[in-house]
């Protein structure tokens, strides 16, 4: 990992692996900490999910290769949050996709029953995004683009060092002495996710989903509709990873597209119907995955929309491509029933 000038540069990465699609199943989770832009320790766990919410979904298995066998003699996580805590202490807690892995956090501890502090947070897929112009932002190609390349992506540890080694690089090309100094140099505010005190506050609406068994099964879209193109949520949060994006979508989603559209828009994206230039995030369904890219969207996954993406970026307009799991990840909500 690159060392920055300065020593100034403390924070802890972490990154979660879930049993399901409800991001309070928590399975695995790599913490970093890094002094002075350098990795000094580093801590992994795995878990037994929180009761209740420890299913293990096959397509979560076929992701990250746990198994519940895997966890069956270990320590749930709400036995286990208060070593994580001690570990993150008051650091700024950076990981790609935060708005994911600190919502595992909060949702976990809410079906836990248990408090959480606040967090100071940094999302590198946000920095990424105003630092490198790639086709993805998935962690893979990010962490290539930092020099620091990923072999076992999915392995919760992994992730968390190719997530610390994607902050230096990006503080270290702005200049930044620290994490606040770089968000501020990008001009954005450091987020920060509020403490979590059970009986005073109330559930998040990703827990009280999951809770209301809302994710039942849903028809497989093959072909679907366009409809309607709902305005971006203006009162959205910012450091959200959809913020301010205009989105389309193309391919079988295990969503309607009028739902990915929706929610979506929630977060403060624009959905439109087709790409043009002014399109900035494209979501593929059909199994796609960002590997594909290096293939050139191999046979099978491609649309006439991936296809205009490609030109566009060729073209040198900054239009990402995300799979659809991708884009669940960031919504924090479950997998639909049949979703690649």
């Amino acid at each position: 990992m690159a060392r920055l000038a300065s020593v100034a540069l403390d924070f802890t990465a972490i990154d979660f692996e879930t049993a399901n699609g409800f991001r309070g199943s928590p399975c695995a989770v790599g913490l970093v900490k890094v002094r002075g832009g350098r990795l000094v320790e580093t801590a992994t766990w795995l878990m037994r999910p929180p009761q209740g919410h420890d299913e293990f979904d096959p397509r979560n298995v076929a992701i990250h290769g746990i198994r519940p066998d895997d966890v069956a003699l270990h320590p749930r996580f709400g036995e286990l949050f208060a070593e994580i805590g001690g570990f993150i202490g008051a650091d700024v807690l950076v990981a790609h996709n935060a708005a994911f892995d600190l919502g595992v956090i909060r949702s976990a501890l809410e079906v836990s029953g248990l408090p959480g502090p606040a967090y100071d947070y940094a999302c590198t897929v946000v920095l990424s995004r105003r630092t490198y112009d790639l086709p993805s932002h998935s962690l893979p190609f990010v962490a290539e683009a930092a020099g620091v390349p990923l072999v076992n992506h999915h392995d919760a540890s992994e992730d968390a060092a190719a997530c610390a080694g994607i902050l230096v690089d990006i503080a270290q090309r702005h200049g930044a002495a620290d994490v606040a100094e770089l968000y501020d140099a990008l001009h954005l505010a450091l987020p920060r996710h509020p403490e979590f005190v059970p009986g005073r506050d109330a559930l998040s609406a990703a827990t009280a989903k999951a809770l209301r068994g809302s994710a039942a099964p849903r028809r497989w879209v093959n072909w679907p509709e366009e409809g309607a193109n709902p305005s971006a949520n203006s009162g959205a949060d910012p450091a959200h990873p959809l913020y301010g994006h205009r989105v389309v979508f193309t391919g079988a989603l295990g969503m309607s597209r009028a739902e990915a559209k929706s929610r979506a828009a929630a977060h403060g994206a624009q959905p439109a119907s087709s790409v043009t230039r002014a399109t900035t995030l494209l979501v593929v369904g059909d199994g796609f995955v960002a590997s594909d890219l290096r293939a050139g969207l191999g046979t099978g996954r491609v649309t006439s929309k991936a296809r205009r993406a490609l030109e566009l970026r060729s073209a040198g307009y900054r239009v990402e491509v995300l799979s659809e799991g991708e884009f669940l990840q960031m919504l924090g909500g479950v997998w639909p029933a049949r979703s690649a």
